[in-house]
């Protein structure tokens, strides 16, 4: 059973997720996480546990026992939960349902990452239109034993998900993770901790490649990535990293560097990608790809039924639950479906448009890149990274002296700064700028609580009388 003295502190090591809660004491709305549970992929709730995983103990009498039995059997359908007294907690276990949707007396509810969230009706409506009672990511994998599991690759996930255990057991810990299905490993286990993934599942692979041009007909750099998804994610970083123009912004006496897309925007696609992607569709790859214009991160299968480009990011519904549960734990990227939408405020943050996102038997999302507007070679090209950086250094501080210059005259628009700059309009280079003088504190706006009026405008800030 899951839940055994035998792996009950592990399971509260590992913390709330997907198929996991904690609750310090019995209230009677843990009907709605049953509901949430058997609406999922079912879970067990843990009574006597706080939320920071610590143990405060819970005793489980006649009375307490036939409360949450009664609870379980006024949801509708019926939910059918086991309970029992592991040490000093009590254990609820709720089978995923056969007969969804279910509901209780607040509404229908189901589990994202740690959390318990109600559904709206489009997304109760969508939830039920994918037609695999089985995802590809629980369903059992042909000839694949414990021998098969790579120890390294537990450490690593151990290590990304800040978990410390003494003695590392696959067999407990990938059951804890849910894993594992009637003692046979699943296509999730293989996914993240194969030694040899494309033994079992030949299409998990990401295709890097950087192409010369605005086309897909110069390569110039190509990676195939044939390994577990944390390995896939990390070195579709480290491309893009490789790829990306970088240039350096002082923060009061500190230089920081940026990439002129913001790593935090990618990372969110990546995940979005890696989570929603059809593993079961053979011959495919997830790609990224980098032209001079533009990043384009392309997923097999598109979203799920229901999903499309105008509701995706509002309604959060995944093909892949378990996926998402582990990179939930590892803290990489979503949480609780607002990836879509912290993407877009980070791309707005630094100036830029939201990505162009097309849903059809792929999912693509595309981030344009500012070369046009910075004037900036690809690094590729350039072939002298710190002289490009130099070069780039001394640009951003004339734009800086003009824009302080411009505004110790007295109170400019943007557009009207831009226009002394020789500008035709506010590029997404200057947002930039300005941002960054308002955060060091050289500049401020006119209408402080309304950044975004028509009629705002900038000057120098109290106590910055002077061009530097």
């Amino acid at each position: 059973m899951r839940t055994d003295p035998a792996n009950i502190a592990l399971l509260i090591k590992e913390g709330e997720g997907l198929t996991l809660e904690f609750k310090e004491h019995f209230t009677s709305r843990i009907n709605e996480d049953m509901v949430a549970f058997a609406n999922t992929r079912g879970g067990v709730i843990l009574l006597g546990v706080r939320d920071n995983g610590t143990v405060g103990g819970e005793h489980l009498t006649n009375d307490l026992k036939a409360k949450i039995i009664s609870l379980a059997r006024n949801c509708s359908p019926a939910i059918q939960v086991h309970i029992i007294q592991v040490e000093t907690v009590i254990a609820i276990e709720v089978p995923m349902g056969e007969d969804k949707p279910y509901s209780c007396s607040s509404g229908y509810f189901r589990r994202l990452d740690g959390t318990t969230q109600k559904l709206t009706s489009q997304e109760l409506r969508i939830m039920f239109q994918e037609n695999d009672p089985l995802p590809f990511e629980e369903k059992t994998v042909s000839g694949m034993g414990w021998s098969d599991i790579s120890r390294d690759k537990l450490k690593a996930f151990l290590k990304e998900s800040n978990i410390s255990i003494r003695r590392i057991v696959p067999q407990d810990l990938l059951a804890s993770l849910n894993l594992v299905r009637k003692d046979i490993l699943t296509n999730g286990a293989a996914l993240f901790f194969a030694k040899d993934i494309r033994k079992f599942i030949l299409q998990s692979q990401m295709t890097l490649i950087a192409f010369k041009g605005k086309t897909r007909v110069h390569i110039y750099d190509r990676r195939d990535v044939q390994d577990d998804l944390l390995t896939q994610f990390n070195e579709a970083i480290l491309f893009l990293q490789k790829h990306l123009n970088r240039r350096s912004v002082i923060r009061g006496v500190n230089r920081e560097d940026s990439y002129e897309i913001p790593l935090e925007a990618l990372r969110e696609a990546l995940v979005n990608a890696i989570i929603h992607r059809d593993y079961s569709v053979r011959g495919t790859s997830l790609m990224v790809e980098v032209y001079d214009d533009r990043v384009e991160i392309v997923n097999p299968g598109g979203t799920p039924k229901g999903l499309n480009s105008k509701n995706f990011g509002k309604v959060s519904m995944r093909r892949n639950e378990r996926i998402a549960d582990i990179f939930f734990r590892m803290d990489k990227g979503e949480r609780a479906g607002t990836g879509i939408q912290r993407m877009r405020e980070t791309l707005a943050a630094a100036g830029l448009e939201d990505p162009e996102i097309i849903n059809e038997s792929f999912f693509s999302i595309i981030f344009k890149r500012p070369l046009a507007e910075s004037g900036a070679e690809s690094r590729a090209e350039s072939g002298a990274e710190s002289g490009a950086e130099s070069e780039e250094d001394v640009s951003l501080e004339n734009d800086i002296q003009r824009i302080l210059q411009v505004l110790a005259t007295g109170e400019a628009s943007a557009i009207e700064i831009a226009q002394s700059m020789q500008k035709k309009t506010v590029t997404g280079s200057l947002k930039r700028l300005l941002r960054e003088l308002i955060v060091q504190g050289k500049i401020e706006h006119t209408i402080p609580d309304k950044p975004n009026s028509r009629l705002q405008k900038y000057r120098i800030s109290q106590g910055t009388s002077h061009v530097e």
